[in-house]
């Protein structure tokens, strides 16, 4: 990804898109406009600390605005494709996803607006509104859904939160959430584990878990940078469990 520092990742777009962010797959840069610092961290003996840590995972990538240039990769068991794509949101309510290459595929959009998503055909000149099962399907081809562009949840709102001792990550300790769906909340999923590092609480792993329990896909962040002031992720990797072979990574 060049020009880091005017980029932002496609996590600002929807879990942002994976609804954790799940991230947003709103996938790797800062916001253009970014939300004001954090306060400094409680400790986490502090009861007010896992509400702290939620906040701070999903205002992470968010801001009043971002533009990026990404690139994304899939692999399935029969191909590997490559994209390039250029993205643009305002808020969380607004974000369009433009394809640059492969040459056959430029101008193929997507746009969310609010909890509607539609996407331009540029080969035939026509725009489809994604509703119903459709929502359900493939993003791009990736292993994302449209489903993930659309929801956008609140951690703090949406899940009930435990923190525990998590293993280490490169000698260091870690933080396991375990997120508990809240009655009501708008969540497909039985529940969800983010894994953050304990010395600068950047998340390193989501694991998500079907209604009966069971692992269904994991989103995993990399190559940690500070742009802008601010340390984040330029690298998010979506596997699903399933079919640990194939992957989707956008950068």
């Amino acid at each position: 990804m060049n020009n880091l520092s005017r980029r932002a990742s496609l996590l600002s777009l929807a879990v942002g898109l994976v609804a954790l962010s799940a991230p947003s797959l709103a996938w790797a840069s800062a916001p253009e406009s970014s939300p004001p610092p954090p306060p400094s961290p409680p400790d986490p003996s502090d009861p007010g600390f896992v509400r702290y840590l939620l906040n701070r995972i999903d205002d992470l990538h968010r801001g009043e605005s971002s533009h990026g240039v990404l690139q994304m990769r899939v692999k399935t068991e029969h191909w590997t494709r490559s994209m390039a794509m250029e993205s643009w949101s305002l808020g969380t309510e607004l974000s369009l996803i433009r394809i640059l290459e492969p040459k056959k595929e430029r101008g193929t959009a997507t746009l969310k607006a609010g909890d509607d998503l539609f996407t331009f055909l540029n080969k035939t000149g026509r725009t489809v509104k994604i509703t119903g099962a459709m929502m359900g399907g493939s993003w791009m081809g990736s292993h994302f859904t449209n489903d993930d562009l659309v929801k956008d949840t609140r951690l703090a709102d949406d899940f009930a939160a435990e923190l525990s001792a998590g293993p280490e990550i490169d000698g260091a300790p870690s933080h396991v959430l375990t997120l508990t769906p809240r009655p009501d909340a708008p969540v497909v999923w039985g529940r969800v584990e983010i894994t953050v590092r304990a010395g600068d609480l950047m998340p390193v792993k989501q694991l998500f878990y079907d209604e009966d329990g069971a692992p269904s896909r994991r989103l995993d962040y990399g190559d940690f940078r500070e742009i802008g002031g601010r340390t984040i992720a330029t690298r998010i990797t979506m596997t699903p469990l399933d079919r640990p072979d194939e992957f989707t990574e956008i950068r």
